[in-house]
């Protein structure tokens, strides 16, 4: 059944107040003839470099998740769904493009749902293990950055211990099934997550192989520098006095933002942690705001045209994934 409006709504409502408080934010501090202005002024050059690098990107971001599904499923329908996932995430709520991607590659290949989740939340875990990580690496060049080192820090250990926590339970999967099975046995209502949970100890054994996690940590770190490298040169495109640090600060405030309750997109979330990350280095509010716009306009014109065409090939429409993934089909199988 097809969850009720008013309980979505609420559901909402958290992250809608916080994208509506920093869209407020930024519509008050920032003059937008100043934003226009700069976006006028940027250098187009440097942005279509940006623009290919962001494909490149995504390229090895396929790269990155078909190595922890061990090679299991072809290169093309990877990307796609990666792309598919991406859109999800762009304009439905509650990040469905995440869960999204794994139930729209279990109905394409032969991957169960039970399988591949796992493989994308090591991905997540891993990725803001690497953003905490960038971050830090910059604030000690940021001038007035240093009360945002504790968040960071708060964060990073919360990630490592999560990454820590993945790799143990890898390792000791019968103890933790016997673990979750005598729980379940006082606690019934357990029980419905026996089968997603056994799913998520046999995927989490990808992280079992030395030889896998190294190609995996590999990819993830050629990822994480080509995405540096991007955002550098989107800055430089509107600052000429950029340095190689700013694209390190602001990646790892954006991959921050990111993580905020908000509405679809991480819209008013995303322009206020890159935007303020940018303020910080340059002291231009406004010309940092067209930076994030442009970040902004890049990203969704990936997901839709390769989103897009992925969905259509499929023979599917939003509204129809939409009620897929929030009515009970999600995990009900395989391919049709």
């Amino acid at each position: 059944m097809t969850k009720n409006p008013p309980s979505t709504l609420r559901r909402m409502l958290p992250g809608l107040l916080v994208s509506l408080a920093l869209i407020g934010a930024i519509a008050y501090f920032v003059d937008f003839n100043e934003v226009y202005n700069a976006l006028r002024a940027a250098d187009f050059t440097l942005l279509a470099v940006v623009f290919g690098l962001g494909i490149l990107w995504l390229l090895m971001r396929a790269v990155v998740w078909r190595t922890l599904l061990r090679e299991r499923a072809p290169y093309g329908k990877v990307f796609l769904t990666i792309m598919e996932g991406y859109l999800l995430n762009n304009f439905l709520p509650f990040r469905l493009g995440e869960v999204g991607r794994a139930f729209l590659l279990s109905r394409k290949s032969d991957l169960k749902f039970g399988e591949i989740l796992p493989t994308i939340i090591i991905e997540r875990i891993t990725d803001l293990a690497f953003s905490a990580a960038i971050f830090l690496a910059a604030i000690p060049f940021v001038v007035g950055a240093e009360g945002a080192d504790s968040a960071a820090w708060a964060v990073g250990a919360a990630v490592i211990l999560g990454l820590a926590a993945m790799f143990w339970l890898a390792h000791h999967r019968p103890w933790a099934q016997g673990v979750f099975t005598n729980i379940s046995a006082r606690l019934p209502f357990l029980a419905r997550f026996a089968d997603f949970f056994s799913a998520l100890l046999d995927g989490l054994a990808v992280l079992t192989d030395p030889w896998l996690s190294a190609r995996f940590l590999g990819w993830m770190t050629l990822n994480w520098g080509l995405a540096i490298v991007q955002y550098y040169l989107l800055s430089l495109a509107f600052f000429p006095q950029a340095q190689p640090v700013w694209g390190m600060f602001v990646l790892g405030a954006a991959a921050f933002g990111g993580a905020i309750p908000s509405l679809p997109g991480g819209v008013g979330t995303m322009e206020g942690a890159f935007g303020a990350a940018l303020t910080l280095l340059s002291g231009d509010q406004s010309t940092a705001l067209a930076v994030a716009l442009s970040s902004r306009a890049l990203n969704y014109t990936y997901s839709l045209t390769f989103g897009l065409y992925g969905i259509s090939r499929e023979g599917q429409t939003l509204s129809q994934l939409y009620a897929d993934l929030t009515g009970g089909k999600v995990g009900a199988g395989n391919k049709e």
